[in-house]
């Protein structure tokens, strides 16, 4: 996988990634002072020309610095609620519905750290996976949040319910958020960006809500409405 940028490249070296190799661009004025790090923590950097970055890079917004790494290392929704168990917190997971564009991917995944969230969800097809664009675009947050990839969402979903995890749908129509209790073990399902959540999983989903508007637009992109309804969660349960 590659990474590029320099957010996502720092913190991929702080966070320990496995990297075979970074690559920086001849020149740049280092102002991350990312070579000192990459020496600092053992890893192997070669300076280049920006043509060479250039061509390698999927963004085409490298900064300067791009870093091969292994794989993305999906996990295990048990490996989430042993996070949330080992931390004495209240299980706290997105599940996203089909989310089909990279960019909400990394945007959702920036939130999900941001917020606290113990893990994402996503589904194995008909889906945007962790792609070199989600992990720019997480701005290194793809690092530290767990992300699981399940074969059928409504079967994770069956399986949270089983062990009483509340399972949230964000929709319109729902009720206001204010007024949904969030205190305890929740998942919020997050729809495609077209779509929104398929029938199926709605009914399976524990309850619909909904963030109040006052706009003439009555809708907000995927990431921006899972930001929204994330700190909900964190006021709800007394964050300080």
């Amino acid at each position: 996988m590659i990474i590029e940028g320099k957010n996502a490249v720092k913190e991929a070296i702080k966070s320990g990634v496995a990297i075979s190799e970074l690559k920086v661009q001849k020149g740049i004025h280092d102002n991350e002072n990312l070579v000192g790090l990459a020496k600092e923590k053992g890893v192997r950097f070669v300076f280049c020309d920006k043509v060479v970055l250039d061509k390698m890079s999927e963004t085409k917004r490298h900064q300067g610095y791009i870093a091969i790494a292994d794989d993305f290392k999906y996990s295990t929704i048990s490996q989430m609620k042993e996070l949330a168990k080992s931390k004495g917190e209240k299980l706290f997971l997105f599940i996203l519905d089909g989310v089909e564009d990279p960019h909400n991917v990394g945007s959702i995944l920036r939130v999900a750290e941001c917020s606290g969230a113990h893990g994402v969800i996503i589904p194995k097809h008909r889906a945007c996976m962790v792609t070199e664009t989600v992990v720019k675009v997480s701005s290194g947050a793809s690092n530290y949040v767990k992300v699981a990839m399940v074969t059928n969402i409504n079967d994770a979903i069956r399986e949270l319910k089983e062990d009483f995890v509340k399972v949230l749908c964000a929709e319109a129509d729902g009720d206001t958020m204010y007024n949904v209790d969030m205190k305890d073990d929740v998942a919020l399902v997050i729809g495609s960006e077209g779509k929104g959540v398929k029938t199926l999983t709605r009914k399976l989903c524990d309850q619909a809500i909904s963030i109040p508007m006052k706009g003439n637009i009555n809708s907000l992109n995927a990431s921006v409405a899972t930001g929204i309804v994330a700190f909900e969660v964190l006021r709800q349960r007394n964050f300080k």
